[in-house]
């Protein structure tokens, strides 16, 4: 019989503190992204993200908040059993386009449409953005962050801003090796996200993966980590499922294209709620927050219908026209810790720096009336 979780701690501005020198740091990270926004430009004359740049799929669906909530959960925009609008823009982090056998994490971007409530960018006086009313949510395919803190952060970006644009076939024979090395340390029972992130990612599904916030974000009164989980009987029978790569530079897109000509998804959207600010902390966003201790209870649901998945009107819609940040959302979900402060300008200057270049308007879409269907 499991024991009870110990009710979740209220959140306190006390447990909030900077890092020494986190300005400079996020000085140093706005000018290492720029770098490779700018490299990535004048290779190929299309501005894209800083990271996370390549798209392999890009859905809509609807999210529907659960009935009969604790209320430790039934907290911010989970307050009510409401219903949203969603785009989902699914990723691999490098900000150079690259080969998919060069296989390196992958991301998921929710963004909720219509939500209520107090919005980030209202109480930024500096925001010249148009009002929104949506609710982002930035996830990654692992429970927790590369680095500890912001400082540990920019020298894990400067590694991987110095081999933007480098010979990308030596990149991957590089991956295949890290893949290897990666599944020799797995079979003794460990991991490394550092060689994950240069290459040595498994080649899987990007359907079948678990994606989490891995940094924490106000929950109403509490705190939390946020998780994404494949639920659909044909969601779920693809999690660590071996996805064919060889030959193919698009091969994730294309798994995803053929799932979705035939199939709808389902996900669970799960929370973990900090319950001992000792064993859970949130300005080292390195740990992983115990889940015997502290399980992710699900609060919502996403459902996708049968899509296209991915087409060039949809990457002219998400990729170029759209921007996706833990800072677009309400005060209610206001991101923590020393990795979620400085994203909120490092996703700002990479969105300016896009759409700068692209024309496009920064703007939140309210709803779906643009969202392309092919």
């Amino acid at each position: 019989m499991s024991a009870i979780p110990r009710p979740p701690v209220p959140y306190d501005s006390r447990y909030e503190f900077e890092e020494e020198g986190e300005q400079e740091t996020c000085a140093q990270l706005l000018q290492t992204l720029r770098g490779i926004s700018s490299t990535t430009y004048a290779d190929s004359g299309h501005a894209t993200r800083s990271v996370h740049a390549k798209s392999h799929g890009l859905l809509h669906g609807r999210l529907q908040v659960l009935d009969n909530l604790a209320p430790e959960l039934a907290q911010g925009l989970f307050a009510t059993p409401a219903g949203y609008d969603v785009v989902m823009r699914i990723s691999t982090i490098p900000g150079d386009i690259l080969d998919d056998n060069v296989s390196v994490p992958r991301g998921m971007a929710v963004k909720l449409l219509g939500v209520p409530g107090t919005q980030l960018s209202s109480l930024d006086a500096d925001a010249a953005v148009a009002p929104a009313s949506t609710q982002d949510f930035v996830l990654v395919n692992g429970p927790a962050f590369l680095a500890p803190g912001a400082k540990k952060f920019l020298g894990s970006l400067k590694l991987l801003a110095s081999t933007t644009d480098k010979a990308p076939r030596l990149k991957q024979a590089l991956s295949t090796v890290l893949q290897g090395a990666e599944k020799a340390l797995e079979a003794v029972g460990g991991e490394s996200g550092t060689l994950k992130s240069l290459g040595g990612h498994p080649e899987t599904h990007v359907l079948g993966e678990t994606y989490y916030s891995q940094a924490p974000i106000l929950y109403g009164a509490y705190m939390a980590k946020v998780a994404l989980v494949p639920v659909s009987p044909e969601l779920a029978g693809l999690a660590g499922a071996p996805v064919d790569l060889d030959g193919k530079p698009n091969g994730l897109r294309d798994a995803v294209v053929a799932f979705f000509a035939s199939h709808a998804a389902t996900w669970e959207v799960r929370i973990q709620l900090c319950r001992d600010i000792d064993s859970m902390p949130f300005e080292d966003a390195s740990v992983a927050w115990p889940e015997e201790d502290s399980p992710y209870l699900p609060v919502a649901r996403i459902t996708a219908p049968p899509q296209a998945g991915w087409s060039e009107a949809l990457s002219r819609a998400v990729d170029d026209g759209m921007a996706f940040s833990p800072w677009h959302g309400v005060l209610a979900h206001r991101p923590l810790g020393s990795i979620m402060r400085v994203r909120k300008a490092a996703y700002a200057m990479s969105a300016r720096f896009r759409f700068e270049r692209t024309g496009n308007v920064v703007r939140e879409p309210d709803s779906l009336d643009d969202f392309p269907l092919h």
